[in-house]
Order: C-alpha cells, then sequence, then structure tokens
C-alpha cells in the first residue's frame, strides 16, 4: 500500500534544521534505498509542511521512521500524520481503475 507522512512543521524549521539535515536525509535514503520510501520534501512558501510517500504493508513502518527522524525527535515537526493512501492512477497506483 501508499501512505502518506505528513508532518507539521515547527516555525523555526528553517533556521533549526541544518544540525540535524545529514542525520535526517540518512535515515530518508536508507528508507528509499530498502523501497519503503517513494519520494518526500517539504512544502515552500510557507515551509510549514512536509508530505513523505512511503510504498509498504503497514503503517507501522511509517510510525517507526517518524518516531526516529531527528526532525521530529528535536522538535522540528510539531505534529505528524500517517494516513494510507488510495492510489488508483499512475504506473505505480497499487488500485489502478480505468474509465470504462
Amino acid at each position: 500500500m501508499h501512505y502518506l507522512l505528513m508532518y507539521d512543521l515547527a516555525p523555526d524549521y528553517l533556521e533549526r534544521r541544518g544540525q540535524f539535515r545529514d542525520a535526517h536525509l540518512k535515515l530518508a535514503w536508507e528508507a528509499q534505498e530498502r523501497g519503503e520510501l517513494v519520494i518526500a520534501g517539504a512544502l515552500v512558501e510557507p515551509a510549514d509542511h512536509a508530505v513523505l510517500m512511503f510504498s509498504c504493508e503497514t503503517p507501522e513502518t511509517v510510525q517507526l521512521f517518524a518516531a526516529r527522524d531527528p526532525y521530529v525527535t528535536h522538535g522540528l515537526v510539531r505534529a505528524f500524520h500517517v494516513r494510507q493512501w488510495n492510489t488508483v492512477v499512475g504506473d505505480d497506483a497499487f488500485n489502478p481503475v480505468r474509465p470504462s
């Protein structure tokens, strides 16, 4: 299944992320290399949220990622949400639906 991990970023996220960015990116690239993390990034103007798309069997994989993420553990993320995403269009959709 696909899951979205949505981060609500702290107001000082841009100012503070530098000291944790390498560790965060290392964690993310490791998840990507395992085939779990598909794509990720922060929204811009304003930089108040980030979205990470996972492809995995259960939401626990996503929750464990967030629990280990330095952005979360050091307060750059005010809250996070994990949502199953029912993808229906695209080559990688889990439940493709085509018009009849």
